[in-house]
């Protein structure tokens, strides 16, 4: 079963700017801007979607959401 984004990608990359922070599945440490398909590419669309789901309701310039693997997910108001 393919999970779909509750959000248009359009809609995402309008509104935010996302960094991703701490270390990547191959133990490299990152620190850069992503688009979604990197996002997904990191965490997976279920989990995306949990994030975004949050980044939207927050009402703040910026929606900081650590991971428990070490990732830090900032998502910067537009």
């Amino acid at each position: 079963m393919k999970q779909n984004l509750n959000y248009r990608t359009s809609e995402i990359n309008r509104n935010f700017r996302i960094k991703v922070s701490g270390m990547d599945a191959n133990g490299k440490r990152i620190n850069k801007l992503v688009g979604v398909a990197g996002a997904i590419a990191l965490i997976g669309v279920e989990m995306l979607n949990k994030l975004l789901r949050r980044a939207f309701a927050s009402m703040e310039d910026v929606c900081v959401c650590k991971l428990r693997r070490g990732v830090k997910f900032s998502f910067y108001a537009k």
